[in-house]
């Protein structure tokens, strides 16, 4: 089946024409087609014949005569339809700022977390999660990320052979232990 369109083709002849000759001096012909006069003037038209005006639209360049500085503004002017803008909160704009919070992660498509706090947790997390410093609840991969940094950071051999960082890094391990076996499921190998 096949579709007929209503629009009339792009090098038709426009239906607005006022039946004048062509404005290319000499040219016999009548102007149907329309050209902006200048980038000044878009709305002010020459009606030139079909071959005129293609030569001027081949030769049109609305940037003609401006600095690069110039074309650069008038582009940025063109990304918000030249009309002015500010920054959010100048100019006795009062913003609150609750309006732009996405407590629900929505916007980041991601699923929505509870709100995070050490009291929700677990008695028996508590002790670990503040030893890891994270906040419940929290993810089996949040710990594991947790746990390398800080066993990079605590190993003995990063410090020296220093007796403390070494019993730091006992402290850290248990706590990672605890964590990763209540995330998964397993008997906690740190309360034996």
């Amino acid at each position: 089946m096949t579709r007929r369109t209503t629009r009339s083709r792009a090098y038709a002849p426009d239906p607005k024409a006022p039946g004048q000759s062509c404005d290319m001096p000499g040219c016999p012909h009548e102007g149907e087609y329309r050209a902006p006069k200048s980038r000044d003037s878009l709305r002010e038209y020459y009606w030139f014949c079909l071959e005129h005006v293609r030569a001027y639209n081949a030769a049109w360049d609305f940037y003609k005569g401006m600095s690069p500085g110039q074309i650069e503004a008038a582009v940025r002017a063109d990304t918000h339809w030249q009309r002015p803008t500010w920054p959010l909160g100048r100019l006795g704009a009062n913003t609150d700022e609750r309006l732009f919070r996405d407590p629900l992660d929505i916007l980041a498509g991601r699923t929505p977390r509870p709100e995070r706090s050490p009291d929700r947790a677990p008695a028996e997390l508590r002790e670990p999660l503040d030893t890891l410093g994270l906040l419940w609840p929290v993810s089996l991969d949040e710990v594991k990320a947790r746990y390398k940094e800080l066993a990079k950071r605590h190993h003995p051999d990063a410090n020296g052979g220093d007796r403390g960082a070494e019993e730091r890094l006992k402290t850290i391990n248990l706590a990672y232990a605890a964590l990763r076996s209540h995330l998964i499921g397993e008997p906690s190998l740190a309360t034996g």
